[in-house]
C-alpha cells in the first residue's frame, strides 16, 4: 500500500513536469501528507490539466457518509476494475497525483522501520489516481483521491510488496483522457521499471502525522535502521 507521501516541490517545477494550465500558485510544502488530509492532484478540464486540492481517502458517491474515506487511500489494480468503490471512477474520474517520494514500514510488528522510496534524481513522479466527488444533503460536497498501488519492483520488494502506479511521463496524457477505455487504463497500471526508484531508511517520527518537516524524509546515517533489510527479503514486514 501507500499510506505516507510528500508533495513538496514548488510551482514552477510541478507546472513544467506535469504541463499545467492557470497563473503561478503557492504550493504548501508537505513532507509527510496522511490519508484523509488535503493533497494537490491533477484533472483534465475543458481548457487544459488543472491542478486541485482533494482530500486523500476516496468516498464513493453513493456512501451514505465520509466515514469509509480512511479505508480507501489506496485500490488495488488488480480489482480496481470491479470494485463498485472505483470502477465508475476508472472510468470516468482519472488523475494523477504528483509527488516527491512515498514512504513504507518494513520489519516486524511493534517494530517497523520507515523507509523512503524516491527518485535517484530526487525529481517529480506521478502516480495513477482516481477521484469522487460526494454530496448528501446539505453537507458540504467532499472532492477525493485515492492512489491506484500494483506488485512492488525488484528494486522495492526487499522493503514491501506492493507500491503505487508510477505512470511514464508519456503516459499522463493518455491516463487523463476522456476517451481512454478500461482496458487500455488497465494496461498502464503496472509495477515502474527497475531503476525507476531508490530508498533509504527514515526516522520514525514520520510515523507521526503532526509531523511534517525536512527532517522526515532524511537518511539515518548509515546501520542506524530497527530493520535490517536482509531479514525481509520479500517485504513481508509491510
Amino acid at each position: 500500500m501507500c499510506g505516507r507521501f510528500s508533495q513538496f516541490h514548488g510551482w514552477e517545477e510541478v507546472h513544467t513536469f506535469l504541463n499545467l494550465l492557470g497563473p503561478p500558485r503557492n504550493l504548501p510544502q508537505r513532507f509527510n501528507i496522511a490519508p484523509t488530509q488535503d493533497a494537490a492532484v491533477v484533472r483534465w478540464s475543458a481548457q487544459g490539466r488543472r491542478l486541485d486540492f482533494l482530500r486523500w481517502g476516496l468516498i464513493p458517491s453513493w456512501a451514505k457518509d465520509n466515514s469509509m474515506a480512511a479505508r480507501m487511500i489506496n485500490a488495488r489494480a488488480e480489482t480496481v476494475a470491479e470494485k463498485p468503490s472505483f470502477r465508475n471512477a476508472l472510468q470516468k474520474r482519472r488523475c494523477l497525483v504528483p509527488s516527491d517520494g512515498f514512504y513504507e514500514w518494513c520489519g516486524k510488528k511493534g517494530a517497523k522501520q520507515p523507509y523512503r522510496i524516491f527518485t535517484p534524481g530526487g525529481g517529480l513522479f506521478a502516480f495513477a489516481g482516481l477521484w469522487e466527488r460526494w454530496e448528501k444533503g446539505g453537507e458540504e460536497p467532499i472532492e477525493s483521491f485515492t492512489i491506484i498501488t500494483t506488485e512492488a519492483n525488484d528494486t522495492l520488494d526487499v522493503v514491501h510488496a506492493r507500491m503505487p502506479v508510477i505512470l511514464d511521463p508519456a503516459d499522463f496524457g493518455t491516463w487523463l483522457s476522456t476517451e481512454l477505455t478500461i482496458n487500455d487504463a488497465l494496461s498502464l497500471l503496472r509495477p515502474a521499471p527497475n531503476g525507476t526508484v531508490e530508498f533509504h531508511a527514515v526516522s520514525k517520527i514520520v510515523n507521526n502525522a503532526h509531523n511534517d518537516d525536512p527532517d522526515c524524509i532524511m537518511p539515518l546515517p548509515e546501520g542506524s535502521s530497527d530493520t535490517p533489510l536482509f531479514l525481509h527479503p520479500y517485504g513481508k514486514g509491510g
